[in-house]
């Protein structure tokens, strides 16, 4: 095992059968085939966050319970996994398990492998979304917070009577939306539960597939916000996250409708904008007016951080390296000039 190179390799050795999860940006399955790719190079790593790769894997022997590891995996300038690391943490397993999955580890063992810094502990939403995906994939039942949360989102309990409402339960339902009636609950939901409860609900939809009936609701209840006066920006923004799975003409016409609102041109929605709604950006005019934006924050700082962060990604590099060298609108480029001359007058 000493001289495995990769994980597929390792699981393979072990008679090991694995799922793995991105959970950089939305919690979102990576097929065997493309973690393969991802592991040997061929390909740059497709959804990253901060210039790491966030994963959930879980793997398994016949007729056992998965172990599930979280890790987070630097990248080089290129987006592809840096193979010292991937070897290190390869290390790691090795010498806290030897060639074997099906043993049970002591307590210092245990330790070993824990002890290293390619591991994290995910978000609360993201990890109650991924046990939700793969009970699911599974074919594994919901967990025992499944139920409550059903009769909730049905209204039966009272709105509000959240309290006992488990966020596990929440992703159980959001997963499950196309069984049980869960979609016609969750729609119900949105138009009458508490803020509280209400941003939980977003969270696990962020990850999730939106019909459009859906969507058309979740737009509904932002039209509310905006006609109350005073837009909260923080729910406001959660609603768009929420709409990152819906489809590709419904998120970018929220997007250009949030962008042409100036009090709305906060980077509270800038961050929720390109976190989740990323893939609206590979339109060339969307993403002019949400630079034009984010250089409007006159923060330098905050404008590198985000262009840094979108460059990354494989499917915006082409257009944001363009857009930045030669190919930007005047706007923009005011937009850029404007930022560096109040940085120099703040210096």
């Amino acid at each position: 095992m000493e001289n495995t190179l990769s994980l597929n390799a390792i699981f393979s050795q072990a008679n090991c059968e694995f799922l793995a999860f991105d959970l950089s940006r939305r919690v979102t399955e990576i097929s065997n085939k493309d973690f393969t790719a991802i592991e040997e190079n061929r390909v740059a790593y497709p959804f990253p966050a901060q210039q790491h790769a966030h994963m959930g894997i879980a793997f398994w022997q016949p007729n056992q319970t998965p172990w599930i590891w979280f890790l987070k995996m630097p990248l080089d300038e290129r987006g592809l996994l840096q193979q010292a690391a991937l070897g290190n943490f390869i290390q790691y397993v090795a010498q806290a398990m030897g060639a074997s999955f099906d043993k049970t580890l002591t307590e210092e063992e245990q330790e070993k492998l824990a002890a290293n810094p390619y591991t994290f502990k995910p978000q609360d939403d993201k990890k109650a979304m991924f046990h939700a995906f793969l009970t699911d994939k599974l074919q594994q039942p919901a967990s025992q917070y499944y139920d409550h949360a059903q009769h909730y989102m049905s209204g039966e309990l009272g709105w509000d009577k959240w309290q006992g409402v488990g966020l596990q339960g929440l992703a159980d339902l959001s997963v499950r939306m196309e069984r049980h009636n869960n979609a016609t609950r969750i729609r119900k939901a949105m138009s009458n539960m508490p803020d509280t409860p209400k941003y939980a609900l977003l969270g696990c939809l962020e990850h999730c597939d939106i019909p459009d009936a859906l969507a058309e609701r979740i737009e509904e209840c932002m039209d509310t916000i905006l006609a109350a006066g005073n837009a909260d920006l923080f729910l406001l923004a959660a609603h768009v996250r929420a709409l990152a799975g819906a489809s590709p003409e419904k998120c970018q016409s929220v997007i250009e409708r949030m962008l042409a609102i100036p009090a709305l041109r906060h980077r509270e929605m800038l961050i929720a904008i390109a976190g989740r709604c990323w893939q609206s950006l590979a339109n060339d005019t969307l993403l002019d007016a949400f630079l034009i934006a984010v250089a409007e924050q006159s923060d330098q700082a905050f404008f590198q951080q985000m262009v840094a962060d979108l460059v990354m990604i494989p499917s915006l590099r082409p257009q944001v390296l363009a857009l930045l060298h030669g190919s930007a609108s005047t706007e923009l480029m005011n937009a850029v000039q404007h930022l560096q001359e109040h940085v120099k007058a703040s210096s």
